[in-house]
């Protein structure tokens, strides 16, 4: 059983620097402060894996700055052609966007005097990034004394996070684009297995993502076309067929 009292420094660490590498921001300093976290962090990691991660992080900081970082997470979040990784709880569970997650997560925030800052959170705030982040607000008041914010982060992880975050972590790691962030994946997936102890509740059991309406709508007209082209295929063979004098009457 992890010993809660000692552990929130080293949680709000983790927030902190999960959400500043998965957080859109145009700032030009909106990585500051990464590699000093990713420093600590190697210092102890959770386990060899995200140790590993941690190393393969920093030794990229070192030989290119924040660069490559940037460039890839446009690719994997922003980009407006090609597959990009969706962020949101009301995606994984529902199969669409701002669904009841997003109305779950307005109300624990109305329970706070945290609201989200539009400037900075261009997401709803049932997304990876923004999760992160409140946690990450509500692991520091706790740690100042607040520990009435202690039973809103078991809601919110328990109730929002958890249901969904392994769904997110597998799509981030196996996305074709994802190299840099293949690490940052693994060290969101040890993260959240600490987590889970720390709240006492097991993984959820791994399912696909419900589908979008588009996306389901997308699928119909694949199968569409298909038995058309199935369709206008077999009539061709027949009409050929019957040319060569090899149709039966």
């Amino acid at each position: 059983m992890i010993e809660k009292a000692t552990t929130n420094k080293a949680r709000s660490l983790y927030y902190g620097l999960l959400s500043k590498l998965l957080v859109y921001s145009q700032e030009a300093d909106r990585f500051e402060g990464v590699d000093d976290a990713l420093a600590i962090i190697n210092t102890n990691p959770l386990d060899e894996y995200s140790g590993t991660a941690v190393k393969r992080l920093l030794d990229l900081i070192d030989s290119s700055g924040y660069k490559t970082l940037e460039d890839e997470f446009e690719i994997l979040f922003h980009m407006f052609h090609g597959k990009v990784v969706r962020t949101s709880a009301s995606y994984y569970l529902e199969g669409v966007e701002a669904g009841k997650k997003l109305v779950e997560v307005r109300e624990f925030i109305a329970k706070t005097r945290i609201r989200r800052d539009e400037k900075r959170f261009k997401d709803n705030e049932d997304s990876i990034p923004f999760l992160l982040s409140f946690m990450h607000e509500l692991v520091e008041l706790s740690i100042a004394g607040e520990k009435s914010y202690d039973n809103l982060q078991h809601c919110i992880f328990t109730q929002i996070m958890n249901p969904f975050v392994h769904l997110f972590v597998e799509d981030l790691f196996k996305h074709p684009k994802s190299n840099a962030y293949k690490d940052v994946a693994i060290l969101l997936n040890t993260f959240m297995d600490f987590e889970r102890l720390y709240f006492e509740v097991p993984k959820p059991t791994t399912k696909a993502p419900a589908k979008t309406k588009r996306e389901k709508d997308e699928e119909e007209e694949m199968a569409r076309r298909a038995s058309n082209k199935a369709k206008r295929d077999a009539e061709r063979a027949s009409k050929k067929s019957c040319a060569t004098g090899n149709c039966d009457f």
